[in-house]
């Protein structure tokens, strides 16, 4: 009987790195336009997307700032962040949740910066995944210094890069 308990034991044991691994994570560091750390996001795929989960601190206080994912795989401060490119867009749609003919893949709602200047969130993306057809890992995340309007072409209206992450 020992011998079965120990057996079942190991049994579930083994099964649990496989279990862990149903649910693929990545993670993004940020940082801010001095080029130092500013937070991190966590991203796990679900079924139907993508929960990114933020904790970004340094950003402009009481504040709604726009949110979205990039193309590129940089985050170079010295120049603002344009190495990210521009807002993930495979299917060619119209920037903005409101758009007549958006949104793209890299739209997402605006976010509030706390009055300690800390953004705390968890956003949800149905139309991405982290790998494959739609995948986000090795693009980035992008905080900007002004809330989006999810409309106006080509990004809202969203302003300043201010914090960049490339999702790995």
């Amino acid at each position: 009987m020992r011998t079965i308990i120990i057996a079942a034991a190991l049994a579930l044991a083994a099964s649990l790195p496989a279990m862990a691994q149903d649910r693929q994570t990545a993670v993004a560091n940020f940082v801010g336009p001095d080029g130092k750390q500013a937070g991190r996001a966590v991203l796990t795929e679900a079924k139907t997307g993508v929960l990114i989960e933020l904790d970004i601190s340094g950003l402009p206080v009481n504040r709604w700032v726009a949110f979205h994912i990039h193309e590129n795989n940089r985050c170079d401060h010295t120049h603002g962040f344009e190495s990210a490119g521009g807002h993930y867009n495979p299917t060619n749609a119209e920037h903005g949740l409101l758009a007549a003919n958006g949104p793209h893949a890299g739209d997402m709602p605006n976010q509030y910066v706390d009055q300690d200047g800390k953004l705390r969130a968890q956003v949800f993306n149905g139309m991405v995944k982290l790998d494959g057809k739609n995948g986000i890992r090795g693009r980035t995340l992008m905080i900007h210094a002004e809330s989006d309007d999810y409309r106006s072409q080509p990004v809202g209206g969203a302003g300043k890069r201010l914090a960049c992450a490339v999702i790995e």
